[in-house]
C-alpha cells in the first residue's frame, strides 16, 4: 500500500477529510475519486497503487463516513456532488477526470452536470445507470433491495478489529481476494472502543443516499452528461453471484443509445473487486491515465 496524506476541504457545514495520492511529478492531472455507499476513500487504494504516480490521485470520504463522518446533513446525491465539485476546485487545477464507484458513480454522473466547469471525463464503475424504483416498496424495503446486509452491518458492533476483520473476510465478495489494502479500507471504516466497535456510516446518511438513487434528477444525470462517460461494469454482484448490476440485457433496457456512455464489461470481477481486486483496479487505473492524457 502505498503512501497518501490527509487533507482538510472546506465544504457546506464543515470540513471533508480527503485521501490525497501525490503524482510523481508536478503538474500532472488530477483524478477525483468517489467511493460507494458504505465505502470510504481507501477504496480506492489499490488503484492509487496501480496508477503508480501517473496523476494525481484525489479520494474525499463522502459525507457521513470515516473521517467525514462528523459533516451534517442534508445528505443525499446532490449534497455529494456539490462537495466533490469543492473537492476539484480545491485540489485539482482547472477541469479534472472523474470517477465513481457504485453509488459514488452516480455522484459523479450529477456532479458532471452539476458542475460542468469543474469535470472533464467520466469514470463509471459499476454504477451510475439507474432503473426506477419498483412502486409496491416502502423506503425500508427500498433499502434492503439496494444493499441488503451492508446496512444490517451498521447496526451491528464488533468486540475488536479482528473480528470486523473476520465478518469481512467471510463475504462471498472477498472470499479469493482479501489483501493487506482490502483489510486496510475495511479498517478505516471502524470506530469506538472495544468491545463495541461499529462502523463509520451515519444510517441516516445512508438512508437519505439510498433511496436518493431514485430521484429523478439522479435518474437522468447519465442522459445529461456534458462530458463522455465510460461505464465500467462487474460481470458479478454484490455477494459474488453470477448476475450482476449490470447486464447485455439491462444495459440494453436502460437504452444508453444517443447518451455520451460507453459500456465495457470486465470479466472475472464482482462489484467490490473491480475497485479492489487486482485485475479490476489495473483496467481502472489504465483508463484514468488514458482520459487524462497523464
Amino acid at each position: 500500500m502505498i503512501a497518501y496524506e490527509e487533507v482538510r476541504v472546506p465544504v457546506t457545514g464543515g470540513e471533508s477529510t480527503v485521501l490525497r495520492w501525490p503524482a510523481r511529478e508536478p503538474g500532472a492531472p488530477v483524478v477525483v475519486a468517489l467511493h460507494g455507499i458504505t465505502a470510504n476513500a481507501l477504496s480506492w487504494g489499490p488503484v492509487a497503487r496501480l496508477l503508480d504516480g501517473r496523476v494525481t490521485l484525489v479520494a474525499p470520504d463522502l459525507r457521513g463516513r470515516a473521517g467525514s463522518s462528523a459533516l451534517p446533513g442534508p445528505y443525499g446525491i446532490a449534497a455529494h456532488a456539490d462537495d466533490a465539485a469543492a473537492v476539484a476546485a480545491a485540489l485539482g487545477p482547472g477541469r479534472v477526470v472523474l470517477a465513481g464507484h457504485s453509488m459514488g458513480a452516480f455522484v459523479a454522473a450529477l456532479a458532471a452536470v452539476r458542475h460542468p466547469e469543474r469535470f472533464g471525463p467520466l469514470l463509471l464503475v459499476d454504477g451510475g445507470i439507474g432503473f426506477p424504483a419498483p412502486t409496491h416498496l416502502s423506503p425500508d424495503e427500498l433499502m434492503t433491495a439496494v444493499i441488503g446486509p451492508a446496512m444490517d452491518r451498521l447496526s451491528m458492533t464488533f468486540a475488536d478489529r479482528a473480528a470486523y476483520r473476520s465478518f469481512w473476510q467471510a463475504h462471498p465478495a472477498f472470499a479469493d481476494s482479501w489483501s493487506d489494502e482490502v483489510d486496510a479500507y475495511i479498517q478505516r471504516d471502524l470506530t469506538g472502543d472495544e468491545p463495541a466497535m461499529r462502523s463509520t456510516c451515519r444510517i441516516e446518511a445512508v438512508r437519505t443516499d439510498g433511496t436518493g438513487l431514485f430521484d429523478e434528477e439522479v435518474l437522468t444525470a447519465v442522459r445529461k452528461l456534458p462530458v463522455p462517460a465510460t461505464l465500467l461494469w462487474a460481470r458479478r454482484g454484490l455477494m459474488d453471484e453470477e448476475q450482476g448490476l449490470y447486464d447485455e440485457d439491462r444495459l440494453a433496457a436502460a437504452d444508453l443509445e444517443g447518451t455520451r456512455v460507453t459500456p465495457v464489461a470486465v470479466p472475472d470481477t464482482n462489484h467490490y473487486t473491480l475497485l479492489t481486486g487486482d485485475a479490476g483496479a489495473a483496467e481502472i487505473a489504465r483508463r484514468l491515465v488514458e482520459l487524462s492524457g497523464a
